[in-house]
């Protein structure tokens, strides 16, 4: 078995396997370790909502055999109101999808290791220069990408992320039949994907219904580690009991059963990246934490950095004599912060200003977004200070100095 390559990459999921497609298609060697064994990939544990945009579909010319429901608009719930927005979109059947990189890229000269679990980096000189698998394996490259998650096991080690309890988001999410999809009183959730900011069911968080079908729908929630969340949450409360209850309480789900093994959970990080890069190393996708503030669009960030760091690879690997040095990858962060979350600060903003408000904040934000324009909720998304200035109110002023102190006592903590 080879032991050498130009590129190794620690995970299979869709940053690590979109980088090695970009890297396989320009004819370099790459190797790719996961975790997981073939057979089971991926397992319920690795999944996603995977709700995209036709934007990733078509960048990454993914094919239309892994959606399981193209959708024609987008819905934003809070507990007595909705907002509804034409915006075409795409479920992926999440399993099928990654499967799909895997075979796409492999079609095109990349090696996958599964059962392969990467515990350390090798050294030499202060550089990495591989990886150890499964305790005694190695494996070797011209340069290394982190493409794990949350886990991070290579940039942990390396000090190039420091993933903060505070800002760690869990999410389940269960797939259902019998769902009452245009329920009265409710937003008509046909072809529709629908994100919920009510702190009763998902506290510092939010929860879904993606419809997939006829009277299916993949339904979850997500809350983040926060403030927010403990100001919010029930002490009694797991996850699995906000589900439960969400369930129980609404009636859209009155005669909705579970689909057998369609139980998925997750976890990443909501918080600004610090570090990107060293020498001949790269961290990719959830382990480089980036969100997008309403939609989470967390596939298409994984995809877009993969991406990054597969041309940041090119442009050392395709020159002799140029070295993978941290000056070189340098360009890695340039892409990241331009194609993969530009105005990150301010995102990150509009992300924690979404979960720090009350309930009754999210209903006026559901009547402001039938006032205004759809541009303005997009451009806010997108980090737009101007147009997070139009959806706030003179009453957010505590919210805003609530914010201004968390921050604070965030730094202050990391400096002490």
């Amino acid at each position: 078995m080879n032991d050498r390559y130009d590129v190794v990459i620690a995970g299979a999921g869709p940053a690590g396997a979109q980088c090695a497609r970009d890297l396989a298609a320009r004819g370099y060697d790459v190797v790719v370790l996961e975790t997981e064994a073939e057979d089971e990939f991926p397992r319920q544990s690795n999944k996603s909502t995977a709700g995209t945009f036709h934007s990733m579909m078509a960048a990454f010319g993914i094919p239309d055999d892994v959606v399981m429901q193209y959708t024609d608009s987008v819905v934003l719930e809070s507990p007595t109101e909705h907002y509804v927005r034409d915006q075409t979109g795409a479920v992926l059947e999440f399993a099928d999808f990654k499967r799909y990189l895997v075979s796409d890229s492999r079609d095109d000269g990349a090696e996958y290791r599964f059962d392969a679990r990467v515990t350390a980096p090798i050294m030499e000189n202060g550089e990495i220069v591989g990886v150890t698998y499964n305790g005694d394996e190695a494996v070797y490259g011209d340069i290394v990408i982190d493409a794990t998650g949350p886990s991070a096991p290579l940039a942990k080690k390396l000090g190039i992320v420091d993933l903060k309890r505070e800002n760690h988001a869990i999410g389940i999410e269960y797939e259902f039949e019998g769902i009452d999809i245009d329920r009265p009183g409710f937003a008509d959730l046909r072809d529709a994907m629908m994100l919920r900011l009510d702190h009763e069911i998902a506290p510092g968080g939010y929860s879904w219904i993606f419809h997939t079908g006829d009277d299916t729908a993949k339904v979850g929630l997500c809350y983040i580690q926060n403030g927010s969340h403990d100001q919010y949450s029930r002490d009694d409360f797991t996850i699995d009991d906000y589900l439960s209850h969400w369930l129980e309480t609404d009636p859209r789900f009155r005669n909705a059963e579970p689909i057998e093994g369609k139980q998925h959970r997750g976890s990443a990080h909501i918080q600004e990246p610090e570090q990107f890069h060293t020498d001949r190393f790269m961290a990719i996708g959830d382990t480089v934490p980036s969100l997008d503030p309403l939609w989470g669009e967390g596939i298409n960030k994984c995809m877009q950095s993969g991406r990054a760091a597969a041309a940041t690879a090119d442009s050392c690997l395709k020159h002799d004599g140029v070295e993978p040095t941290a000056e070189n990858l340098a360009v890695y962060e340039t892409l990241w912060n331009r194609d993969v979350a530009p105005n990150a600060k301010n995102r990150l903003l509009m992300t924690q200003l979404l979960y720090l408000a009350p309930n009754d904040r999210y209903d006026d934000l559901m009547r402001d977004l039938q006032r205004l324009d759809d541009d303005t909720l997009a451009k806010a998304n997108k980090g737009n200070a101007r147009a997070i200035a139009k959806l706030l109110e003179p009453g957010d002023v505590p919210l805003l100095i609530d914010l201004a102190k968390q921050r604070l006592d965030l730094d202050l903590g990391s400096f002490l």
